[in-house]
């Protein structure tokens, strides 16, 4: 993207909807976007040709890769950055619904900056950025958009075709909240 839309405004104690994507996932001819769309528009416009790309950056779709993600994102309840309500791991883009604790930016300067050295070190890349600069995002103003925003995460790999339930994604909140009873140890998404 060479138009960066900033500054993003993150209320205090309110939950935010976070997209991140791969770099060389969305082509170019995607950008910039116009300086007047409206934010509900932006998002369509750049979640559109991640859901349907079938070439460019996919890195996500291998496990290892996938496992450094998921494992980014429960260190970050661990250490108190944020409460995680729903997310999913798709090819090339990365969903999240998380009730920030400190700066968004810093977090996902953290989250980035980590996964991306992890996976390229494990792809064997060296001075190559792995994801795109910038993340759409957008603050939740009520409980029904809420519910509504998770839905459309979960439901993200059923409505590409990559499964019939959202829990049977592995990458998902929803995978992991039916599969916690079955394994004590497997890490819960606090709700």
């Amino acid at each position: 993207m060479s138009v960066r839309r900033l500054p993003h405004f993150y209320p205090q104690d309110r939950w935010i909807f976070l997209t991140w994507n791969l770099r060389g996932a969305l082509p170019a001819s995607q950008f910039p976007l116009p300086h007047k769309v409206l934010s509900g528009e932006t998002f369509v416009l750049l979640d559109r040709p991640l859901d349907t790309a079938r070439t460019g950056a996919m890195f996500l779709r291998q496990d290892p890769i996938a496992t450094i993600v998921l494992d980014s994102l429960h260190h970050g309840i661990e250490l108190g950055h944020y409460e995680l309500a729903s997310y999913v791991i798709m090819a090339n883009h990365v969903h999240a619904l998380l009730l920030p604790r400190v700066e968004v930016s810093n977090l996902m300067k953290s989250h980035k900056g980590f996964t991306a050295r992890e996976a390229n070190r494990l792809l064997r890349r060296t001075g190559i950025p792995f994801w795109q600069k910038e993340s759409y995002d957008h603050w939740v103003r009520d409980e029904a958009e809420w519910s509504r925003i998770t839905r459309y995460i979960e439901n993200n790999p059923v409505k590409e075709g990559l499964v019939s339930a959202p829990e049977a994604y592995r990458w998902s909140s929803a995978f992991e909240r039916t599969a916690a009873p079955l394994n004590p140890d497997h890490p819960r998404v606090p709700l």
